[in-house]
């Protein structure tokens, strides 16, 4: 069979789905060189095979969709879960620079002031009181994603307002399921190997348990599944457990990922019926924000089972 690939991107701003499919490419291309498969290197990189999408999502959340108002997170119950998202980032990130540790301990004091919050508006002011001193130092202020911290805040609520289930639209499609719409539709009718990034993992793990046809192959980047206070408790089905339809699931996360709060999904994942687990398996990337999806894409542990899958889908169309 002609193998397909499918990108599934995780939080952020509007994207440019040609760019973004020509910069993840590349980054693969060059893991799978990295892993010794030159050739299939090589037609990645010449979009000869496999046929490859983009299953792009992102103006969803800037798109007024919903019933009521525009698609700006507003609701207070969606903002706590924001908190709390935010509460276990601050709780993960190492902090054995002592000025980094003070800044920690700050922002952790503006998100969780004394006193119950009155409504909306103080959790969000308290978010960005958070925010802009994260901002000020670490892996945040290197990034270079955020130029603010509403847009930090903004970005993070991507998360929350996928599972809070909410904002339909006229038709009563909620946001979630205009998101999963997004990726079926880019999966298509036939046998795909999906690479996921950070959020997008956990929309392609919801979508891949209605899938009916063969996932040959799944692979996941810098997860925030088991994020137990805000993702694991909320992702659907209940409890979690490999998509029925995957044949192997490889998972894998940066010590320095901050998004990435507990890495090893087999620990706490079940199996589907075939025993298939994730395998999870640990990468190093320089600088100081490692989130970037196209970092774990050019390394080569993450390109040898991609490249190895379409050799093997190839074969077997032989």
């Amino acid at each position: 069979m002609r193998p397909k690939l499918v990108f599934v991107h995780g939080i952020g701003g509007p994207r440019q789905v040609d760019q973004e499919r020509h910069r993840w490419t590349a980054a693969l291309a060059d893991g799978m060189r990295k892993a010794g498969h030159s050739d299939i290197a090589e037609d990645l990189a010449n979009s000869d095979s496999p046929e490859i999408e983009f299953a792009y999502y992102g103006d969803l959340f800037t798109t007024p969709h919903a019933q009521g108002g525009d698609a700006s997170l507003s609701a207070t119950n969606e903002l706590q879960l924001v908190s709390e998202l935010f509460t276990q980032i601050l709780a993960e990130l190492e902090t054995g620079d002592e000025r980094l540790r003070l800044i920690v301990e700050r922002a952790t004091e503006e998100l969780h002031p004394h006193g119950t919050p009155q409504g909306a508006g103080d959790v969000l002011r308290r978010l960005i009181n958070a925010a802009t001193t994260l901002l000020s130092v670490g892996p945040f202020a290197l990034a270079g994603q955020w130029l603010s911290a509403r847009l930090l805040v903004r970005d993070l609520a991507q998360v929350a307002r996928y599972l809070a289930r909410a904002e339909p639209d006229e038709d009563g499609s909620t946001l979630d399921r205009r998101v999963r719409d997004r990726v079926d539709a880019a999966l298509g009718d036939d046998p795909a190997i999906v690479v996921a990034h950070s959020l997008g993992s956990v929309v392609s793990y919801e979508v891949l348990h209605c899938r009916r046809r063969e996932i040959p192959l799944l692979v996941t980047l810098g997860s925030p599944l088991l994020m137990r206070s805000v993702v694991w408790p909320r992702v659907r089905p209940q409890p979690p457990r490999t998509p029925e339809q995957v044949r192997r699931w490889a998972n894998f996360w940066d010590r320095d990922d901050i998004i990435v709060a507990r890495p090893r999904l087999e620990a706490d994942m079940l199996a589907n019926s075939l025993g298939v687990l994730p395998a999870s398996g640990r990468v190093d990337s320089d600088g100081a924000w490692v989130h970037t999806a196209t970092k774990y894409l050019a390394h080569a542990d993450v390109g040898g089972p991609v490249a190895e899958t379409i050799r093997r889908l190839r074969r077997s169309d032989e």
